[in-house]
């Protein structure tokens, strides 16, 4: 598994939330989840101004195993998608850590939000107990 970077937080569902200098709020899937997944073929992403909550499906990643809901791991309004994935979807991937990211969010209670997801540490602990 490629190493975790810090500054990210956890859904227990896999995906990740990166709280930007600007307060906005960058989310993924995490890299066990795309190599869960497998090859992904396709994205389907929110539109820009959409409202999403805690918990609810904000994106769609299909693979040739699966598809699967993407969660906002923050309550708040969409205000860009990774377009790049419609033409590169792979790129989840390749770097679902970086050029992988697939929304990000202008939260309306980023504190909140963000003190109920997973530290790293405790999101590896989480797929070890999985796996087990």
């Amino acid at each position: 598994m490629n190493e975790i970077p810090g500054d990210l937080k956890f859904m227990k569902s896999h995906e990740w939330a990166r709280v930007e200098d600007d307060g906005t709020v960058t989310v993924g899937i995490s890299d066990h989840a795309q190599s869960l997944l497998g090859d992904l073929v396709y994205v389907e992403l929110p539109n820009v101004g959409d409202t999403v909550e805690v918990g609810g499906a904000c994106a769609v990643v299909e693979s040739v195993k699966a598809a699967s809901d993407v969660y906002a791991p923050v309550a708040g309004e969409v205000i860009k998608v990774n377009a790049s994935l419609a033409d590169k979807p792979e790129t989840i991937n390749e770097d679902a850590f970086g050029d992988g990211w697939i929304v990000v969010i202008k939260p309306t209670s980023l504190q909140d939000d963000m003190d109920n997801l997973l530290d790293p540490d405790a999101y590896v602990e989480q797929i070890e107990s999985e796996d087990h």
